[in-house]
């Protein structure tokens, strides 16, 4: 199936144009594996997105956003790595537009540990826009913006298989955001979303997936990625043992339930955490700075990074997120 097939099929499938059962037919069809084009990726990913209410925001911070998102699914258990990130890299002075949801394969989904925090999740989507713009970040609950989802999830979820769809939310920000650093559970689709992303006009982007199955950077093996920079895809390894940082095995970066994240990205932000929690923030961190025109390269990264828990910014940050959000 190529682009314009692709996408004719999609806009069908979101114009709720199919029956129930033509839909679960087409997405068994849609089935997740090595045979996934990029063109269908991107085909889905732009539909999905056009259908979407998007985050009112001009086209000035539409450049500068960024979002910092894993597709889940790893099922490894991992206490929330990129949210954390995604508030310390908004304390470097970035801007952060978080796409994501409630838990669905893990105990603790981004909803569920931003709301545990304290940032509210009920705000109207215009208030969503004005969070970013006062504060530098906002979160983007997934069901507010994707309306035409209500009637594919329930055929979606007779399907056992995975499906195009379990690698599309974080393809589909309503924010437009042309940067992002995005992981994924398998490293066969690593440079298939990132030329999907490329498709879909994104400027900065990585795509990563560590060597045992993870959606983020690993300090426990290496992790393969995929970053688009100036017109130009670098396929590449991550070795944090490079950047000085002590490979642990993966429990010593299992979370909980949101109280229990939360209080691990406090005491990540407090000076107080494990030096494995420390670090995969680190890590994750640096590339995010990379993908955002701030850091040359991950050594960079990290330095920025290691500043801004050092000064206490992201503690800072976080507290300003809080406040805006319960005003508006």
């Amino acid at each position: 199936m190529n682009y314009e097939e692709a996408k004719s099929s999609f806009t069908s499938l979101f114009n709720h144009e199919m029956s129930d059962e033509q839909m679960r037919e087409f997405l068994v069809g849609m089935k997740l594996d090595a045979d996934t084009s990029v063109s269908s990726i991107a085909a889905a990913a732009e539909v999905m997105r056009s259908n979407a209410i998007a985050l009112p925001i001009s086209d000035e911070l539409t450049q500068k956003a960024i979002d910092i998102v894993g597709t889940g699914g790893d099922k490894i258990g991992s206490f929330n790595i990129s949210s954390t990130v995604a508030l310390l890299v908004s304390a470097s002075g970035s801007f952060v537009a978080k796409h994501g949801s409630r838990s669905i394969t893990s105990k603790s989904g981004s909803a569920d540990m931003f709301e545990e925090l304290g940032v509210r999740l009920d705000l109207s989507i215009q208030n969503s826009a004005k969070l970013l713009e006062e504060s530098g970040f906002t979160f983007m609950f997934a069901q507010l913006h994707h309306p035409a989802m209500k009637f594919i999830v329930p055929v979606r979820k007779t399907i056992p298989d995975k499906t195009i769809f379990n690698i599309l939310g974080p393809l589909t920000n309503p924010a437009g955001v042309k940067k992002s650093l995005l992981g994924v559970f398998d490293k066969a689709f690593v440079p298939k979303m990132a030329e999907a992303l490329k498709i879909n006009s994104a400027t900065s982007t990585m795509v990563v997936s560590s060597k045992e199955g993870m959606d983020e950077i690993s300090i426990s093996d290496i992790t393969y990625a995929s970053m688009l920079r100036d017109g130009v895809m670098h396929e590449f390894e991550i070795d944090p043992e490079e950047y000085g940082i002590k490979m642990v095995p993966l429990k010593a970066i299992i979370g909980g339930d949101a109280k229990e994240n939360a209080q691990i990205l406090y005491n990540i932000f407090d000076g107080s955490s494990t030096d494995a929690q420390r670090d995969i923030v680190l890590i994750n961190s640096a590339a995010a700075f990379m993908v955002d025109g701030v850091a040359r390269d991950m050594q960079d990264g990290m330095e920025i990074a290691r500043e801004v828990l050092r000064k206490g910014k992201a503690k800072e940050k976080l507290k300003q997120i809080v406040e805006i959000s319960n005003k508006l």
